[in-house]
């Protein structure tokens, strides 16, 4: 990206005296994978013009510790909860915003308990509220025209129950969207969950990357949108693996908002 995104952090609001309205969480995915920080840039751009004062944590920040208790290690996961925890009460952090469900997940539900209590929202609930307030307004002409199927992660969905907002803020790029058969509650996971991502598939006749990616492709969309990185590794792998690359994209929302 050739443009300089300037991202504050929150070091540097204290330094002044100031309270940035949220605290954008990046995540690891956002932060190292290629891919996903394209997500990541595609969010600060729509934070940037929406005039949102926001921050980042920038170096104090470490991961939320969500992969390390799905695997079962709950001694990993509390100590790196417990150093996030310090951090962001140091800095009397009040509302939080991330694009990664997972650290979603974690920070809403799972650090309450070790004394990290947040107003938590997802970055598709923030963009459709930026929209509601007029702090945002879109050109939907990118993609009018163009077929869209929303894929809804775990985290996101079952876990937490958040249906409508990406695909409120989907309605306003003017696409068509379009369900595919298992979607909202009964939606089939990505296969990248529970700290499968970071491991080597077991024995089986199909991946569940592949076989969610046919259901979106049962839709015929020029577009399959996701809403967590993970998903959109899992999801594109899909379409490399049913060779359809070139025909059907995999966008996070905040690319296709960012992008109108």
């Amino acid at each position: 990206m050739s443009e300089q995104l300037k991202v504050p952090t929150m070091a540097e609001f204290m330094a002044e005296g100031k309270q940035p309205e949220i605290l954008f969480w990046v995540g690891s995915a956002g932060s190292y994978d290629d891919r996903a920080k394209k997500i990541t840039k595609a969010f600060v751009k729509v934070l940037h013009k929406a005039n949102v004062d926001f921050a980042v944590l920038g170096t104090e920040e470490s991961n939320t510790g969500d992969v390390a208790k799905r695997a079962g290690n709950e001694f990993l996961f509390q100590m790196q909860a417990v150093m996030n925890i310090e951090v962001l009460n140091a800095y009397e952090i009040k509302r939080i915003v991330t694009c990664d469900p997972h650290s979603f997940n974690c920070i809403k539900n799972e650090y309450p308990s070790l004394g990290g209590n947040y107003d938590v929202i997802h970055h598709t609930q923030y963009i459709q509220e930026l929209i509601e307030a007029g702090r945002l307004t879109i050109e939907g002409e990118t993609y009018k025209g163009k077929r869209i199927t929303f894929h809804d992660p775990c985290y996101l969905g079952r876990a937490n129950k958040v249906y409508e907002a990406p695909r409120n803020v989907l309605k306003n790029t003017n696409a068509t969207l379009t369900e595919m058969k298992r979607h909202k509650g009964t939606a089939l996971c990505c296969g990248a969950g529970g700290a499968q991502m970071f491991k080597d598939a077991e024995p089986g006749t199909k991946e569940i990357n592949v076989l969610r990616t046919e259901d979106a492709l049962e839709t015929n969309p020029d577009i399959i949108a996701t809403g967590c990185p993970y998903c959109n590794t899992m999801m594109t792998d899909g379409i490399k693996a049913k060779e359809k690359e070139g025909s059907v994209t995999v966008l996070d929302v905040a690319e296709l908002i960012a992008n109108s």
